[in-house]
């Protein structure tokens, strides 16, 4: 029954605010918006990080986990999308990437990490979460991030129809998802005490780390909250760095390698490398991971509660 709520609580805010389409001039304040309670969210995170009992030898358990996880779901989709892209080539005319756009977003998963940080120092040195009650407004930003995210989805003017008649990305994006399995499953097997149905949870959170953090934050804990979360930070930092190397000779795999970042954070780096002809692609591709990503992570995390 919780599991349904969950869930609930998730498709809920992300369906009615789909149902929202707002003027143009509006997704500035939207995007902007969304920004903020960003930052708010992970400030939050730090503020539960740092109610962890023995913290100095738990933050040794996330560098190893978000390190292992990382090379176990980054390697599964760079093997299998190279692949792909060495059996049906896809030829675009590349560009060079805007050097400005790539600091400009560099500078933000900076922010996100200083965010996390600030919010740990503040748990740890002063009495603001027996005001704030991190984990009841983390809930409470949950169900606000999914709603505006909605709307962002609707707003920017991606039709569904345009979305899933788009044969390579849908195929991206199923490739993508299947590969992300196979690395958590892969995690599973190495790490001690992480069962088959946490590593497909923690690997499905493709790159949202916003969403994934807070998720398994309540299912798991502070502490899988933040592997999850800085699991995916070092996917989008490892995007931003690749997508204009990959995108000469694999440009599928540079678009896959944003995960669910292709649709935002990522998207000037791939059009700035591939041309124009990537973006409706890595709109295609990023939508679909976007509305499977969040059921995919209360479906496998039910499975090991």
């Amino acid at each position: 029954m919780q599991n349904l709520i969950t869930l609930l609580i998730i498709l809920l805010p992300l369906l009615v605010g789909f149902l929202i389409r707002l003027p143009k001039k509006a997704m500035v304040w939207l995007d902007r918006g969304l920004g903020y309670l960003i930052y708010a969210i992970l400030f939050l995170i730090g503020l539960s990080l740092a109610h962890v009992p023995n913290l100095s030898a738990q933050l040794s358990v996330i560098s190893i986990n978000v390190s292992v996880l990382f090379v176990c779901t980054m390697g599964a989709n760079l093997l299998l999308m190279i692949w792909f892209d060495r059996r049906y080539p896809w030829h675009l005319t590349a560009q060079e990437p805007s050097k400005t756009k790539q600091s400009f977003s560099f500078g933000g998963s900076f922010k996100q990490i200083a965010c996390l940080a600030i919010g740990l120092t503040c748990g740890l040195f002063s009495d603001i979460s027996a005001w704030l009650y991190p984990e009841t407004t983390i809930k409470y930003a949950l169900i606000l991030l999914i709603f505006l995210v909605g709307m962002q989805l609707r707003s920017s003017g991606i039709g569904l129809r345009q979305v899933l008649l788009n044969r390579r990305g849908v195929v991206i994006s199923l490739l993508f998802m299947l590969s992300c399995m196979l690395g958590g499953l892969v995690f599973a097997l190495i790490m001690p005490d992480v069962s088959w149905s946490k590593g497909l949870a923690l690997s499905s959170g493709y790159g949202w780390y916003s969403l994934s953090s807070i998720i398994f934050s309540q299912v798991y804990g502070p502490v899988w909250g933040s592997i999850s979360m800085l699991n995916d930070l070092a996917r989008e930092f490892f995007a931003l760095f690749f997508i204009p190397i990959l995108m000469r000779r694999f440009p599928c795999t540079a678009i896959a390698s944003g995960g669910a970042t292709s649709l935002d954070f990522t998207l000037p780096a791939i059009q700035s490398s591939g041309g124009i002809a990537a973006v409706p692609v890595a709109i295609s591709f990023g939508f679909i991971v976007n509305l499977l990503s969040p059921v995919l992570m209360v479906f496998f995390s039910s499975l090991s509660v």
